[in-house]
């Protein structure tokens, strides 16, 4: 669905829908040697839990988990096999960055098993005069905004606390129209792992992501891969 997700008003645009379960791509991920994949949910509903309780089983220690994840129940899935757990929403309060309860998550799971997710959008005109754009931090699945602004500065001083970033550019996401190439070569400034997500479409694109990022931004591809009903096959990635 990606950036069409909205409580309000239209529902959000489906982009695919898997008739298999989530175990099933999990396992294909395991098979191929690939860690690191992101396990979100989307709703909070039994439903979304038992999915995404199912992929971490089938991948112990490979995946990633996020979507409504607290330091109440991030325990809950590390035990069942996530390698971190992935939050966004939980250290936000007011529209500010609450420190209280991101220090409260840390002493529950540890630096090393936590993904601070920054996902952000680009603030409307920021940029027209030539000048970088300004993205700030969005969340309840991406509809507020936040007065954090996606910075070096930022992105230095809350490495201290997580072992990675996860970025979505929310603008862009799911709609498989290219990358935000500005936003790309800002997370090149972070000191620890970071990876990038939304509007990767192609080979091409995943190198442009690496030359902007010199090399130091991962990527993450959804809904261009052919496992998800796009046309990038899964196999040449």
């Amino acid at each position: 669905v990606g950036g069409t997700l909205k409580d309000e008003g239209e529902g959000p645009v489906t982009n695919f829908e898997a008739t298999q379960p989530s175990g099933f791509f999990a396992e294909r991920y395991q098979a191929d040697g690939l860690p690191g994949g992101h396990v979100i949910m989307l709703g909070a509903t039994p439903e979304s839990r038992a999915a995404a309780l199912e992929a971490l089983r089938a991948y112990p220690g490979g995946m990633q988990v996020g979507g409504g994840v607290t330091a109440d129940n991030a325990r809950e899935f590390l035990d069942a096999g996530a390698s971190h757990v992935i939050v966004t929403s939980h250290v936000f309060h007011g529209g500010a960055l609450d420190m209280e309860r991101l220090l409260a998550l840390v002493a529950s799971v540890g630096k090393e098993r936590l993904v601070l997710d920054l996902s952000c959008r680009r603030v409307a005109d920021s940029g027209s005069d030539g000048g970088r754009p300004v993205y700030k931090v969005v969340t309840d699945r991406w509809q507020k905004w936040t007065d954090l602004e996606v910075s070096e500065a930022t992105l230095q001083d809350l490495a201290e606390h997580c072992d990675e970033f996860l970025v979505h550019g929310v603008d862009v996401e799911g709609l498989q129209s290219g990358i935000e190439e500005p936003l790309v070569e800002l997370l090149a400034s972070s000191p620890i792992p970071v990876t990038y997500a939304g509007g990767v479409r192609s080979l091409e694109d995943m190198e442009l992501i690496k030359r902007l990022g010199g090399g130091k931004v991962d990527a993450t591809i959804g809904s261009a891969l052919d496992l998800f009903g796009g046309a990038l096959p899964y196999a040449d990635v």
